[in-house]
């Protein structure tokens, strides 16, 4: 019952307690007489204290020291702070099992993954040290072993084992002292990506200081690769890092995140990798240039071979010095480029340009000179390897032949087509008018060559190319409007006017009509691609086309889809500028080459868009050339040995500068007699009437130019029942080769 607490009720109480303890001693004194006290439940009737069987008795204390002498006292006080704290979980064998609380632990610092376990892969491995350097050793300065996370070691081959060893020594300043970047240049397919992630990665989070090595790193790509760096952060580490890829928005949006990129500091950074495309770090640079970032990584870098354009000196002047210059066709020839290259990833390497030119450039090209003496020969040759030996301590190139362990056989044909009557007369009519041809017998050389070489590659893919030109009957197409058919127009495609177009379209009627086979077409012109999708909407074949107006979040969305196997789109179309270089198209496993690009890095590019990790099913590489024209000439310079320095120009206009005049008046021509100028002018001895019978002389030079082709052949030794199919239509010659030919024991 609640009681008040009110000072009056508290002196009422009062006053009735003490009335009730009167009472209580006037009953003491005069018990009543019928009234009987009763007898406490503690006792007994014998008069003993009842205890409960659920009571223990109190036990008196045991551990207080019996003895205040001080000595007793101080061993007693010592015996109680010597035992270690334990965990008070029965059988708990955690870290602190054998810890004192609070106390810094004792002893060596330890690596962040086991060194010694089964398939670890080690980068770096601390010296050996005598016993008597053990004790002398500062033990919170000791070095530990960098071992690569087993969630990446698991799933890297032996190639990328060595890849990442190699990225790590190089950008840690173990190969080259002073010197902190390098260029991977590994042939496309050898998974490039995967070794750059497991690199970030290891910096990220380890060194040999038992601290990471960087806080934040940075890879800049093409547009088209930002989402599938993104997308490959993601597939090998999981959650176990954010990244922060930037493929679109506002320009204020993109600074701030890249301000707020920059501002990271410490070990907890939540996005320690930014992922970024070559045209938005020009445009916003001097946002990145503010702060410094650990590791910088160049994608598709073959870019930067110039060392006068703004992306070049924007990512140059940025505030890191650990660099890695991705590129699958490095420029190997054109010796300034390669000075770009590498003097972008390690800077003073190969001196200045002026000391690079007159310590190597020029005696090299001296001796490389058919007038060279024979002195000037020797000293190019020792200045080459010298460069050579250089620039090999800072790059590592592996070729695809490793990945015929691991990929599906991939058949590579160059298909010879010949030109179609108008085509010919086409081809022919330019000849006779076009200026550059009177100005090369005249010993002269315009830029009017270098729009003509256009114009023919143009007529070679198709006559609705130059139709247009024909119509305002511009150089070399005077009177040509009178050769195309009766009632010709160019909205719809006529496949019949083109040898490459007529093979082309057998070559997709057959593939559609035998399998579930995908196709990828690449073009060098848009105008090609636009009569791409002429041909697939008159055949009702469903297809998706990347060219340079695509965005960048809608380029990575069309892949994906086009790779699903439940897509119902069967060709892929492809401007070889645009999307070349780094996409992922494992979901067909046939690709057309239509026309030649004069760099052989770019057609390398795009053949390899197919023959990836992940790819299931053989692989047709179709190179598609018109015979006897100036598309066989680029595929000769393309493979020609003696002519490899010219074989890195990457624009017609610089053409001029690589060829003679002798070789500029050879590609004005056309040979219509022939079924493969090309293989008439290597002498095959491998072929008799153009027919295979035998492999190839070993020593032979009248066949080292087509080394890489394993086979020539005509319709008799042609094995593809796809291009069996379209070869009476236009084709005339083949060269093809074959990636898994040693493993299958082919001669």
């Amino acid at each position: 019952q609640r009681r008040s607490l009110a000072p009056s009720q508290l002196a009422k109480r009062k006053a009735g307690d003490d009335d009730e303890e009167e009472e209580e001693e006037e009953e003491d004194r005069h018990p009543p007489t019928t009234r009987k006290r009763p007898k406490p439940i503690s006792e007994t009737e014998s008069g003993e204290c009842y205890r409960s069987p659920f009571r223990k008795p109190l036990a008196q204390l045991t551990n207080r020291p019996h003895c205040l002498d001080s000595s007793q006292h101080e061993a007693f006080i010592r015996s109680i702070l010597s035992k270690p704290f334990k965990v008070p979980i029965p059988n708990y064998k955690g870290p602190l099992g054998l810890r004192a609380l609070g106390i810094k632990r004792a002893g060596l610092r330890s690596p962040l993954h086991d060194p010694f376990e089964e398939g670890a892969l080690v980068l770096y491995e601390p010296p050996l040290l005598s016993a008597h350097d053990q004790l002398k050793i500062d033990k919170d300065k000791a070095p530990v072993h960098v071992v690569v996370d087993p969630v990446l070691s698991r799933v890297l081959r032996p190639h990328q084992r060595e890849g990442v060893k190699f990225l790590w020594d190089c950008v840690t300043s173990r190969r080259i002292p002073g010197s902190h970047g390098c260029i991977m240049a590994d042939e496309m397919g050898l998974g490039k990506t995967l070794q750059c992630i497991t690199l970030m990665w290891t910096l990220l989070r380890q060194s040999p200081d038992c601290k990471p090595e960087i806080e934040k790193a940075m890879v800049v790509s093409p547009s088209s690769l930002v989402r599938n760096w993104y997308n490959e952060v993601e597939k090998w580490l999981g959650g176990r890092i954010q990244p922060l890829a930037i493929d679109g928005g506002s320009k204020e949006e993109i600074d701030r995140k890249l301000v707020g990129f920059m501002n990271q500091r410490g070990l907890r950074v939540p996005s320690p990798i930014l992922i970024i495309s070559y045209e938005t770090f020009r445009l916003h640079a001097e946002a990145l240039q503010k702060g410094s970032v650990g590791l910088v990584i160049c994608d598709e870098g073959h870019r930067l071979k110039n060392s006068e354009n703004q992306t070049y000196q924007a990512l140059n002047s940025l505030n890191t010095p650990r660099r890695v210059l991705i590129s699958g066709t490095p420029i190997q020839n054109d010796l300034l480029e390669y000075f770009s290259l590498v003097h972008f990833v390690n800077s003073g390497i190969l001196g200045t340009a002026q000391e690079f030119k007159r310590h190597f450039e020029i005696p090299i090209l001296k001796g490389r000179d058919a007038d060279a003496s024979e002195a000037e020969r020797h000293k190019g040759e020792e200045r080459l390897k010298e460069l050579i030996s250089i620039v090999n301590r800072c790059l590592i190139r592996r070729t695809s032949d490793i990945l015929s362990k691991y990929l599906p056989v991939k058949i590579e044909q160059v298909v010879c087509c010949r030109l179609t009557p108008l085509q010919a007369e086409l081809y022919k009519n330019f000849l006779k008018q076009a200026k550059p041809v009177e100005e090369l017998k005249e010993g002269k050389i315009s830029v009017s060559s270098l729009s003509s070489i256009t114009s023919l590659k143009k007529l070679c893919n198709h006559p609705a190319l130059i139709h247009d030109k024909c119509v305002e009957e511009e150089e070399g197409f005077m009177g040509a409007l009178d050769l195309f058919p009766a009632g010709y127009s160019t909205k719809s495609v006529e496949p019949q006017l083109s040898g490459k177009m007529l093979v082309l379209d057998y070559i997709l009627a057959v593939t559609k009509s035998t399998s579930n086979d995908k196709v990828v077409l690449v073009s060098n012109y848009t105008q090609t691609l636009d009569l791409f999708e002429k041909l697939c909407r008159n055949r009702r074949y469903l297809y998706v086309r990347l060219d340079g107006t695509m965005s960048i979040k809608k380029r990575a969305k069309i892949v994906e889809r086009f790779n699903s196997p439940s897509s119902p789109e069967f060709i892929f179309m492809l401007s070889s500028k645009a999307g070349g270089c780094g996409l992922n198209l494992i979901g067909a496993n046939r690709l057309v080459m239509f026309d030649p690009d004069w760099n052989p890095a770019n057609d390398e590019q795009a053949m390899a868009r197919v023959w990836r990790d992940g790819q299931k099913k053989t692989c047709y590489i179709y190179r598609l050339l018109s015979t006897g024209t100036i598309e066989e000439k680029i595929f000769q310079r393309q493979t020609h040995k003696k002519a490899l320095s010219s074989c890195v120009v990457d624009e017609e206009q610089d053409v001029e500068r690589h060829f003679s005049l002798g070789e500029l008046k050879e590609l004005f021509t056309l040979n219509e007699t022939t079924t493969s100028d090309t293989h008439d002018k290597i002498k095959c001895r491998r072929c008799v009437n153009g027919h295979q019978v035998r492999p190839a002389p070993e020593g032979s030079d009248c066949t080292s130019d087509l080394s890489q082709w394993n086979h020539c052949a005509d319709k008799r030794g042609l094995q593809d029942s796809v291009l069996k199919a379209a070869w009476d239509a236009a084709v005339t010659f083949t060269f093809h080769h074959h990636s898994h030919e040693e493993q299958r024991g082919i001669p």
